[in-house]
Order: C-alpha cells, then structure tokens, then sequence
C-alpha cells in the first residue's frame, strides 16, 4: 500500500478550508476512486487526471487508487483542485517526492494535454490559506500575478504539470511538455480607459454639490429628473471624486473579482472604487449574488467599496431592488444554500436615477401618464428602500441660456477629491477608536450620544419628526449629513445651515 498527500483550498464566499487531498494504492482491480463531497465538475477531475498524468510522461499505475478529499464534510465545487489531486497520485506512485509536495499548497486546473489552466478565486484562496498558516503556493502561469499580490508568501507559477514536477525535484528528462499558444491583447486597458470628469457636466451645480456630500461621506443617492437632464453623467462621475483604496480595501475588491472572473493577469491591486451598474432586466440572483454549486458574488458585492449605479431604477424588478434592503444596513450578504452559507462582503454606495413618471415629463402639460400608471411607477420605489437613501434630490434640466454661457472653467474631478479627501480625513480623525470610517455608517446612537448637537440647531428635525414627516432612519441620516456637510466646510461642529442643508439635501418630498 503506498500512500500520498497534497493541500488545496476550498472556497466558500471568500471564506476558504484548508483540503487535504489523500490518495491510497491499492493492489486491487484497477481503478480512480474520488471521494469526499465532490461536485461534478470535481468529480470529472479523474478522467483529466489521468490524461494529463500520461501526456506529461508519468504514466498512473495500473492499480486501484482512491483519493479522499479532506474534510469530507465540506463541500467542494469546480476544477480547481485537478493539480493537488494529480499531486497526491504521483507521490503514492513515488514519481514525486511526497515531503516537497506536502509543503505546499496546489491551485489549478489541468487540461488533458497536461497543460496548467487558471482558475477563479486564487486571490482569495492565497489570503485564506495564508491566514491557516500556509507559506508556499503553486499555481497556474496565469494567476501568477494576482497570487503575488498576497505578501508574506512565497508563490511558484507553472504552465504545465512537468514545470510543478520539476519544481519538487523531480528529474525532468523523461517529462514531456506540451505546445503552449499564448494570445497577446492588441489593446491595452490603459488604452481603452474612458476618465470622465465633473467639468464636464453642465448647468448642475446643485447636483454636483449633491455628489460632493455623497463622495465625502459614503451616502446613498437618489436623483429624480427628466430624461437627459444628467443623472446618468453624474453617476458616471462619482467614482472620479472618491478618494483611492486603502491596501485593505484594494486587497479585498481584487479578491472578489478574483472569485467572481477570475483576474487573470491582475498584476496590481485595484486602488480605484468600482463602478458598476447592471441593467434594468437584473435578477435578484444576479444583484445579491448566488448561483448553482459554489454561490458568486453579485453586482453588490462586486460594488464593494465602490459604487452600484441603478439606471431606471423603476424599471428593475420589484424583488430585486427590495433585496437590497439588509445589505444597505449590513455593509454584507449572506447566502444560504443547504449546503453552507457563502458570505460576501457589500459595502457599497448605491446611487438610483429615476424619471418622475414613465413618460419622463411629469409637472409638464405634455405628459401622456395617467394617474393609474404615475401610481405604478412611483410604488415600484418602496418607502423602506428610500429610507435608506441619505440623499434625495430633484435634478432639473438645464436651461439653454445656461448651456450658452458655458465656457470651460468648472470645477474637475480632481478639484472635488482633493475637498473630498479632506472631509474624510477629518471625518476619521473624529472617529477614531470606533469601527466606521466614514459618516454614513456611524450609527444613530453615537450620533445623539457621543456627537451630539445643541437642542437649538435641531428644533426643525424634532418637528418633522414629530409631524412624522421624516422616520427615526431619516433622522438619523440627516445628522450623518450635517457632519459631513461640515466636514467639507472645516467646521469641527454642524451649524444651522449645515442641517437645514441637510433636510434640503434628503428631499422629503422628492418623489411626492
């Protein structure tokens, strides 16, 4: 009986387990047994095996061989596993030295021509074995760059099952090699990167102050406004005045583009926030995330530390926009399947543009609606979904004699990060010793509490309040929006103005 044992890593979320892959040899019938929760596509790993086992020049013995993945409980999905399985054949075989090949952990997909294929989520599964206390990794040529990108660890990529043989020394006369054709982008991303900028939005000065306050502070929008007006162009434009990624937050998106397209070639952690901004006809699969076999993440996830920008908002389905609801409170999403619950990240900042009406000229004499379908449209927007929208804001068209007098000289993109940076570092520095990082996510509690403001800058918000114009969330959120309304103007306390902006700012009547 000969025995073998390689490590993999399985993947839940980004939550990862260490897998010990075993394989016995046994003089028995000859056979490739594979064990321990296998999905199909795992399962098929014992015909890829093989294959690629004998086209890289190491023949498997004709003999039974069982490999058992490890814990057997767990479930495990996809074709990520191929190389530790072939690994742990080999050492049982004695191709291979056993003690190098337990050291390490083995990511990757083999073809039958015993070629290495990159696979999703190496990012996440290097973090988390990392975390178990692994150190060396092996993975294919092409996830080479994203791996790298975890520090601490010590990464080998490999193009075929030869180059990982002679990698733990392996004599590699007999190995053989198989015809790699690699395709080169003839267009760079840097090449094809569009920069929108602030200036270039025209005659919305109040709306782009709007941006500002929702960049300085993390706060959800809501922008309500004919067709063409620039609700769309502002959008576009947020992440342009956000402030970079830390090095925690660009390790963390990168990984859950990792997990959900497989970043391959990534060489460099994404310091820039994500824009992302699905269609109308989204489900709420595709929103929140989930899937058959092991759950993705979805567009919210896919957001975080960046920016979810839902174009006619009305139009998206019901369920799909109501399922935002928890994560917009939670900062994440759980997804429950029986068997296991995938966790994912979503702290993002939603931005929703809608028409007032379905026609888009609503207050004018040339709406066609009919009171029935302006009804419709508007209850598509649930009162719970728009009370967690900080800022709710009417954007008109611009006027031509505005359009006319435009000649350059508007505030860039750049100009607003610079404030918006500011607002932030001043923001953190108040928070200090709390676990939020931005005003949006400061609870109401601490806000009445440990920051709170004068009983006489807050008489209108008590009388809303009482007049039940504005809920309990509301007003909360109003104080979020003082403070960050002070922030950007380098006051250490929100003045009266800052909250009657604030109240201006969270529309009460946006949608009335």
């Amino acid at each position: 009986m000969a025995l073998g044992k390689a490590f993999s890593i399985s993947l839940l979320g980004l939550r990862g387990t260490a897998i010990e892959v075993e394989c016995d040899i046994s003089s028995n019938l000859p056979n490739f047994v594979l064990v321990g929760l296998p999905d199909v596509s795992l399962n098929e790993s014992v015909s890829r095996v093989r294959s690629a086992c004998s086209n890289a020049g190491v023949s498997l013995p004709a003999r039974r061989i069982t490999v058992n993945l490890s814990p057997a409980a767990i479930p495990k999905f996809g074709s990520g596993f191929d190389l530790a399985i072939a690994l742990a054949v080999l050492s049982a075989a004695g191709e291979v030295s056993g003690e190098n090949v337990a050291k390490c952990i083995h990511l990757g997909e083999l073809g039958l021509d015993s070629s290495l294929r990159p696979i999703r989520g190496v990012l996440p599964a290097v973090v988390a074995a990392r975390e178990l206390g692994f150190r060396k990794f092996v993975v294919p040529q092409e996830n080479l760059g994203e791996a790298r990108l975890v520090e601490g660890v010590a990464v080998f990529g490999a193009s075929c099952l030869a180059d990982v043989l002679v990698h733990h020394g392996r004599i590699g006369d007999k190995l053989k090699r198989p015809k790699l054709v690699s395709f080169e982008n003839e267009v760079s991303a840097e090449q094809s990167a569009v920069h929108p900028d602030v200036a270039e939005v025209i005659g919305q000065e109040l709306a782009i102050t709007a941006l500002t306050v929702a960049a300085a502070g993390g706060h959800h929008l809501l922008m309500i406004g004919p067709p063409g007006a620039g609700k769309t162009m502002l959008a576009e434009r947020l992440p342009t005045v956000l402030p970079d990624l830390s090095v925690e937050q660009a390790l963390e998106t990168t990984a859950i583009y990792s997990l959900a397209n497989g970043s391959i070639g990534q060489d460099s952690l994404m310091r820039r926030p994500p824009f992302v901004a699905p269609h109308h006809s989204a489900s709420m699969t595709s929103l929140v995330g989930g899937g058959l076999g092991s759950p993705r993440p979805g567009a919210i996830s896919m957001a975080h530390n960046g920016v979810l920008f839902l174009d006619e908002t009305p139009e998206f389905q019901t369920s799909a926009l109501e399922s935002l609801r928890q994560p917009l409170e939670s900062g994440r999403v759980v997804i429950a399947r029986s068997k296991g619950s995938a966790e994912f990240p979503a702290r993002f900042q939603l931005v929703l543009a809608a028409n007032p009406c379905p026609c888009g000229r609503a207050g004018s004499s040339n709406c066609s609606c009919t009171a029935q379908q302006l009804m419709r449209y508007k209850s598509k927007l649930s009162g719970p979904l728009l009370d967690r929208v900080d800022i709710q804001l009417r954007v008109q068209s611009a006027k031509a004699k505005v359009l006319r007098a435009a000649s350059g000289g508007q505030t860039t993109s750049a100009e607003v990060r610079l404030r918006v940076q500011a607002a932030r570092n001043a923001a953190t520095e108040r928070l200090r010793g709390t676990s939020w990082a931005t005003n949006a996510t400061v609870s109401g509690s601490w806000l009445r509490t440990q920051a709170k403001l004068p009983p006489k800058l807050l008489g209108s918000l008590d009388r809303a309040l009482e007049r039940e114009v504005i809920s309990m969330r509301g007003y909360d959120r109003c104080l979020r929006l003082s403070w960050t309304l002070a922030d950007l103007a380098g006051r250490t306390v929100p003045s009266a103005e800052d909250v009657a902006m604030a109240m201006y700012l969270r529309g009460v009547d946006s949608i009335g």
